[in-house]
């Protein structure tokens, strides 16, 4: 089972946590919410080589990047992935 976590950032620090979300490696998706609505869904592939991921996320970054302008403060809810042993029945 996935396991869920919530941040909330203000707007400036917005796109540096979602960077350094998408570089743990470990994160099946991110969503980005604001006045409980969610604002963007990102879907990442997990196991995805890095480099891969740093080309992907370029447009994906530049999308919060403009929601982070619009944005005072944001709620960042992670879905990651589950870590062997940690398998819920």
């Amino acid at each position: 089972m996935d396991k869920k976590e919530r941040f909330t950032v203000s707007g400036h620090k917005l796109v540096d946590k979602v960077k350094e979300l998408i570089h743990q490696g470990n994160i099946r998706r991110v969503r980005l919410i604001h006045d409980g609505k969610a604002l963007i869904d990102i879907p990442l592939s997990v196991g995805a080589p890095a480099a891969a991921v740093a080309v992907l996320a370029a447009p994906v970054l530049a999308a919060v990047a403009a929601v982070a302008a619009m944005v005072k403060e944001c709620t960042i809810e992670v879905e990651k992935v589950a870590e062997d042993g940690q398998n819920e029945e």
